[in-house]
């Protein structure tokens, strides 16, 4: 597979072959990816090599890696046709004790506003597991536990069950109704007394609180990753809800034999300490709901098939019509254009010439002869002119009346 530059501060500078960087072949089962990529992971982490920038540069890369094969439909993708057909895909987590006070503001200012963001686990916190130096608590089967965890930090419990609680399923849920961000962690013991970490769950918001579970019961359960093509939805908001249920993953562990099983809450929260509470049920109080459980992922499996169907005649369908949109409005404009030309040429038909001003004494209006001007009229018939020469003359004649009299 030829390598190409990637993008972005998250992205190593020369892509290899997932494969090769966590050293495992193309037919590598799920699980052997996993522990491929867990054990290269905390070898590079950050944590563990501060002062050294390549290691930092390797825990990217193999991170980047594991993100590709870890998703059956990104494998897929990749084996198909390589890094191009997973580019628009490709989500990067993050591991908050390493990012700095700065770029965790910002981070979480991201995740308020509803971008998912995928953070991994300190490896700190993953190396005290595999030493076996974690304190474990307690907890029986039946009962919950109330608690506040900080940030990046983990508290363990250890659920022992019987014969017939294995036989008949168990189920550890934890919610926190001052939703907090965690993560719920399930752990395998391996041969030297540590812990490996074998399942996590993230928290989701569901109503007014986040909450998180892990399903043994003896058929495949799927857990909901909101994270999955996120930055491909997030480029095309319509692809929301065709890509809604592609974060069904199924969970690698479906049932749990008898002994102790450890179980972590991590706190996930930015800032601040998670609360949360931690209850773990035997599925034989619960077998409507197991059923139940069953039924409706089924459901959601089939609904998710006919989902990637639809989309394809959706986008069909969208395609054609936004192509007879553009022809409507082509066509709109050319009907508008002909008619405007033919109310043109109308108007060339009806348009006379100027009125000349011969037809000005057609009309009755009369002529004045040059330099003569008209002298305004009263409502008598006579001129202002004829109005003072009579003013005048009855002057005239009382001054004379006067003279008169003086005489006398």
């Amino acid at each position: 597979m030829r390598s190409k530059k990637m993008e972005g501060p998250s992205a190593p500078t020369i892509r290899r072959d997932p494969y090769e960087v966590l050293s495992v072949s193309r037919d590598s089962s799920d699980q052997e990816i996993k522990t491929a990529y867990r054990k290269l992971a905390l070898k590079y982490h950050p944590d563990k090599n501060a002062n050294n920038p390549e290691a930092s540069e390797l825990f990217k890369e193999v991170a980047f890696s594991y993100s590709i094969l870890s998703d059956p439909e990104k494998r897929r993708q990749y084996d198909t046709a390589g890094f191009e057909a997973i580019e628009d895909s490709m989500d990067m987590e993050i591991d908050l004790s390493n990012l700095g006070t700065v770029n965790t503001m910002f981070a979480a200012l991201f995740s308020k506003l509803g971008v998912p963001i995928k953070t991994t686990i300190s490896a700190n916190v993953l190396e005290e597991a595999l030493n076996g130096t974690v304190t474990v608590r307690p907890l029986p089967i039946g009962t919950s536990v109330s608690g506040k965890v900080e940030k990046q930090c983990a508290h363990f419990f250890g659920v022992t069950i019987n014969d017939e609680q294995a036989e008949s399923g168990i189920v550890v849920r934890v919610t926190s109704t001052a939703q907090s961000k965690f993560k719920l962690l399930y752990f395998e013991q391996d041969a030297n007394g540590g812990y490996g970490l074998a399942l996590q769950e993230d928290s989701e918001k569901t109503g007014k609180v986040t909450s998180a579970g892990m399903y043994f019961l003896h058929f495949q359960v799927y857990r909901m990753d909101s994270t999955v093509n996120a930055l491909a939805i997030a480029k095309d908001p319509e692809s929301a809800f065709f890509k809604r249920l592609e974060g069904l993953q199924p969970c690698e562990v479906s049932e749990l034999k008898s002994g102790t099983h450890i179980f972590a809450i991590y706190g996930d929260n930015f800032f601040k300490t998670a609360s949360y509470t931690i209850e773990a049920l035997c599925a034989k109080s619960y077998e409507d709901t197991t059923q139940k459980l069953k039924d409706i992922e089924a459901q959601i499996l089939r609904k998710r098939n006919e989902l990637r169907q639809f989309e394809t005649e959706y986008r069909k369908a969208l395609a054609r019509f936004q192509e007879v949109t553009n022809r409507y409005t082509q066509e709109k404009q050319s009907v508008d254009e002909l008619l405007k030309q033919r109310d043109s040429i109308h108007a060339t038909f009806t348009v006379t010439k100027p009125p000349s001003s011969s037809s000005n004494l057609s009309n009755g209006s009369s002529s004045k002869v040059p330099g003569e001007t008209e002298s305004p009229t009263t409502e008598d018939g006579n001129s202002d002119g004829k109005d003072k020469s009579g003013k005048k003359k009855w002057f005239n004649l009382n001054h004379l009346m006067g003279s008169d009299k003086k005489l006398g």
